[in-house]
């Protein structure tokens, strides 16, 4: 096998014969990393390929994000309160209506200058967008250029815009990126690695962007390859191939040294859709026979080797705040007035699940033997990710197994319960439409942060669990692999940071 630059370079797979379909070339286990300092660039395997061709405007923002090429108006710290990125402060000057400052001297990567105007351009056709980016479903909001800033009007009051203007799925590009055809993230971006090569669902390159308008990368560039098959990804971490390895999968964890798996409690809950809309959970007895018949315990200590905590409802301890609120009485007595279980003999069910997030297959396997065991009979249907997800959200099965961030967007989970579980979401598996719950997500949306939001959203994840749309599983904990060299790399629970400005591999 040929040894390349590190810089063209694809990860040593050859020992995992099912992954070599995946990329189009390797090169050898234990080849010198690169040159040191300034010149070192950093590989990353990453969980899954492109599903809109890294378009900002869908949840491959969240690579971009990651990859430090694509930034937003504003960023948020690690307790959630937002920070100046390309908005350099704000504030609000009414119920409805925003006002940012954008910073100045900050140049796209192709050299054009970042102005009012284009940021104007890029928030106007995330808001024009068919479908719309998850973070702006069932908002009401109009930008306009005044002066040197950007003034946000919203239909209703909005106390969390600067929070979801963090989005990265509100990325600011270049005008060049928008097209008839599409938004091409390649040359268009302000960060501080530029985007110079995408190679399909192979992989991705980026080189250090010198006109960076914050502190300089420290490496000179990033080498993606998507890796969905999770028993290659550990082999690229334990060969040396990668650098840096997103969602080491719990059954691999134990072949590799411990010192280079960094485990992250994140805001992910692994859950059970139940499809409210059409089939035998259409019935919310139904749905009560599944929820009871899942044993959580077994599942974490058998697929997940006792590396995640059983779930208590939708928001795990990533969200230190959340358990406080499922002792108060509102709480329990929406919970203890779902239907009793209905009696199941022989009721065929469609289970679904993804490949790319290597526990949930296994998952799918305890699941049904449950499920089985309870009356259903099952019939999976498990492909990857980019292969499935329509059909998901199109109502095609009658459950469906997802590992789903729950703060992903806004660093608040109120916008993944309006997307998730209301009329108008945007990302409905569950199918689910239900005047109570909508009622209680746009009250959590519409309060200002503090206590009362965080008591609101509790309650609005109480009206969700009474109708057993969703059956929370358990709250993952991923492992982050990265070799002794790398230093700083991120260790986000939002999985919107893991190469910075600063991280780079040691001397």
């Amino acid at each position: 096998m040929t040894a390349y630059p590190r810089r063209h370079r694809l990860f040593a797979l050859a020992l995992v014969p099912a992954a070599l379909p995946l990329l189009s070339g390797c090169f050898s286990p234990g080849v010198s990393a690169a040159p040191e300092g300034g010149d070192a660039r950093i590989s990353i395997a990453m969980l899954q390929p492109p599903r809109s061709g890294l378009s900002p405007l869908s949840d491959d923002a969240f690579k971009l994000s990651r990859w430090s090429t694509a930034e937003t108006l504003v960023t948020l710290a690690a307790d959630g309160t937002p920070e100046p990125a390309l908005a350099t402060g704000w504030k609000q000057v009414d119920d409805t209506t925003w006002r940012f400052d954008i910073r100045t001297g900050v140049t796209f990567h192709n050299g054009d200058a970042l102005t009012v105007d284009s940021v104007v351009n890029a928030l106007q056709h995330a808001i024009d967008a068919s479908p719309r980016p998850r973070i702006l479903n069932g908002v009401d909001m109009t930008v306009v250029a005044d002066g040197d800033a950007v003034v946000v009007t919203t239909g209703t009051t909005d106390p969390l815009l600067p929070n979801r203007l963090s989005s990265p799925q509100l990325a600011i590009l270049d005008d060049d990126a928008y097209t008839d055809t599409g938004v091409s993230p390649v040359g268009t971006g302000t960060g501080p690695f530029e985007l110079t090569a995408v190679d399909g669902i192979v992989g991705a390159t980026l080189d250090r962007y010198d006109g960076y308008w914050g502190d300089t990368a420290l490496a000179a560039g990033i080498d993606v390859r998507f890796v969905p098959d999770g028993t290659a990804r550990a082999a690229a971490l334990r060969t040396g191939a990668a650098d840096i390895v997103e969602a080491i999968p719990a059954g691999q964890a134990a072949t590799i040294d411990e010192n280079l798996l960094h485990e992250v409690a994140m805001p992910r809950t692994n859950t059970l859709y139940l499809n409210t809309a059409n089939g035998p959970f259409a019935d919310p007895a139904v749905r009560a026979a599944a929820r009871a018949a899942v044993d959580r315990a077994a599942i974490v200590a058998s697929v997940y080797e006792g590396r995640a905590d059983v779930a208590e409802g939708l928001l795990g301890p990533a969200l230190t705040w959340a358990a406080d609120y499922r002792d108060e009485s509102g709480y329990t007595d929406l919970l203890a007035s779902r239907p009793a279980a209905a009696a199941v003999s022989g009721i065929p069910i469609t289970l679904g699940t993804f490949t790319d997030r290597a526990e949930l297959p296994e998952v799918a396997v305890i699941l049904e033997q449950q499920l089985e065991a309870a009356g259903f009979v099952v019939q999976q249907d498990v492909r990857e990710y980019q292969f499935i997800e329509a059909d998901a959200l199109d109502g095609k099965f009658d459950a469906f197994i997802l590992s789903r961030a729950t703060v992903l967007d806004s660093g608040d989970p109120v916008a993944y319960l309006a997307s998730d579980f209301t009329c108008e979401g945007g990302f409905s598996i569950a199918q689910l439409c239900a005047a109570d719950v909508d009622r209680a997500v746009s009250t959590a949306s519409a309060t200002a942060a503090g206590t009362d939001r965080q008591r609101a959203t509790m309650a609005a994840e109480a009206r969700v669990l009474a109708t057993d749309a969703a059956v929370p599983l358990l709250h993952e904990r991923v492992v982050q692999g990265e070799s002794t060299s790398v230093v700083d790399a991120a260790r986000d629970p939002r999985e919107r940071l893991l190469v910075t400005a600063k991280t780079h591999l040691a001397d």
